[in-house]
């Protein structure tokens, strides 16, 4: 069993534009007694919470406004009469996993949460600056019985194993291989929970969101991305470097996918206890670990 935890006062109110809609938004993350992670989109009178769960995860994307065929670039949740859609929640997710929160109500002014730099590290900013406290009572984390494997076609596989008598903490690996001819150098990345919050904020939330440059100018072409330069957020060019930025860390490609899949596994409802290895996958494939971690237990 773990300590439930929540903030010790709602954070500050981060406001920017969101990357798939550009639409200027406003979130603030405010203590919950219960219920886990919800979102509510307080722009919308009446809309009822949004746990942060699997079920409440929008499949197909086209019926949200994307592209159709649209490869799933993020993850986006909808109330269960779909009067609520709340986009790109990932980020925020992970950093309320990674600084040790369990329950919280995520407050929304917009459709999408703001991207900022594609980072998660003004989210541990806000968490750390608000603080956190216990909530006197326990959660049963999701442990595996089994381990727990997804694939596709492409190549992406996720593994979830139980962890071993000797460690009691959750470890994620993200291993990075575009293939041998990308710009990108296969690399992996790894955290383990069980460091702390600050931990956290030094490795993982800094790392940022990317594009290969023929991505980006997919997405412009389909009409996405359109107030972001690569001054804003990352654009890898042929030489395998940021054009017209700078890394953060060696590895920080595969830490934001590390980020990635923090925020994307939350959505198993309750803190994971297990060792995660993810190998060229996505938000779809992470999507699925979820549902076959869920239906294994």
């Amino acid at each position: 069993m773990l300590p439930r935890t929540t903030l010790a006062a709602p954070t500050a109110e981060l406001r920017g534009i969101g990357l798939f809609t550009g639409a200027p938004a406003a979130v603030r993350i405010a203590p919950a007694e219960s219920g886990g992670i919800v979102f509510t989109r307080i722009d919308r009178p009446g809309t009822r919470w949004v746990p942060a769960t699997i079920d409440h995860i929008v499949r197909d994307l086209s019926t949200v406004g994307f592209p159709a065929g649209m490869p799933v670039r993020n993850s986006v949740l909808a109330s269960s009469d779909g009067a609520a859609v709340i986009l790109t929640v990932e980020h925020i997710l992970s950093a309320l996993v990674g600084m040790g929160v369990t329950d919280a109500v995520i407050e929304l002014d917009g459709p999408e949460v703001p991207i900022g730099d594609g980072s998660a590290q003004a989210f541990a900013e806000l968490i750390g600056g608000a603080g956190t406290r216990s909530l006197g009572a326990t959660i049963q984390p999701f442990r595996p019985a089994r381990p727990i494997t997804v694939e596709d076609t492409r190549g992406g596989r996720i593994e979830i194993t139980p962890l071993t008598a000797a460690d009691a903490h959750t470890t994620y690996e993200y291993r990075l291989d575009y293939g041998p001819d990308s710009p990108l150098q296969a690399h992996a990345a790894s955290w383990r929970t069980g460091r702390g919050g600050d931990s956290y904020q030094r490795s993982v939330a800094p790392a940022r969101t990317f594009s290969l440059r023929a991505e980006a100018e997919a997405a412009r072409a389909a009409g996405l991305f359109r107030n972001f330069s690569p001054r804003d957020l990352l654009v890898i060019g042929d030489d395998g470097d940021p054009i017209e930025n700078a890394w953060r860390m060696a590895d920080e490609p595969a830490m934001h996918k590390v980020l990635d899949l923090i925020g994307d596994l939350a959505l198993i409802g309750r803190p994971l206890a297990a060792k995660v290895v993810a190998t060229k996958s996505g938000h779809a494939l992470a999507h699925e670990a979820c549902r076959a971690a869920l239906a294994a237990e």
